[in-house]
């Protein structure tokens, strides 16, 4: 199993407190069982670990897909006021629970066109008004066939959204962009010649999920 590297320093930091209440337990607590101690930071290692993981994708081909840009539950699809294309076109709002995988991918074969960062509240990521109050990222990216965008989206729990491609970037349908942590939303913004083929309720693979295609013409 292999992990983000944006996780790498909080993984480690969770390992080396494990090994220390660890110790701890060895030479104050043995005798008097107290389980608990060591088993406090396991615990903690284990959900840092599972959170931060990062399996391989394999991205289905085709040039014209649109792929799922999060690990998680499609939550809503429609129009949206806060659409950044030109006609709006269509929201798909996936939300990514703290179990999910949290590495973020790009949906399309494209280039990053636009970038913004802005603060904004943590509320919870699932409320429709998250994509406009709290603090998250825009991206708009240009492909042979269209334009699209996506919006990192944080929740409650996150406090950082991490994105590292820039503007003029070149990037891969399924390629690492970022992640967002501890629980999120990811709103991925279609143009009307795209045709939706994922429902609400409908569980999503980042980078291995097809959310639509453009159709040709």
């Amino acid at each position: 199993m292999s992990f983000a590297p944006e996780g790498l320093a909080i993984l480690i930091v969770s390992g080396l407190i494990f090994l220390a209440l660890l110790a701890i337990w060895i030479i104050f607590c043995r005798k008097a069982g107290m389980l608990w101690v060591p088993a406090l930071g396991l615990i903690w290692f284990i959900l840092v670990a599972q959170f931060f993981r990062d399996p391989a994708r394999v991205p289905p081909g085709g040039g014209r897909l649109v792929l799922a840009p999060a690990d998680g539950e499609i939550i809503s699809i429609g129009e949206a006021p806060e659409s950044p294309l030109t006609p709006k076109g269509v929201r798909i709002s996936i939300f990514m629970s703290p179990f999910n995988v949290h590495v973020n991918r790009s949906p399309v074969d494209g280039i990053v066109t636009f970038f913004e960062h802005k603060d904004g509240k943590f509320e919870g990521a699932f409320r429709p008004s998250a994509s406009l109050e709290n603090e998250h990222t825009l991206i708009r990216m240009t492909t042979p066939h269209g334009e699209i965008a996506f919006k990192q989206i944080a929740g409650f729990l996150a406090r950082r959204i991490i994105f590292h491609p820039q503007v003029g970037d070149s990037l891969k349908a399924g390629e690492r962009v970022g992640m967002i942590r501890f629980g999120s939303r990811v709103d991925i913004f279609v143009p009307d010649n795209v045709e939706i083929k994922v429902g609400v309720g409908g569980k999503t693979t980042a980078g291995e999920t097809i959310i639509g295609g453009f159709v040709e013409g």
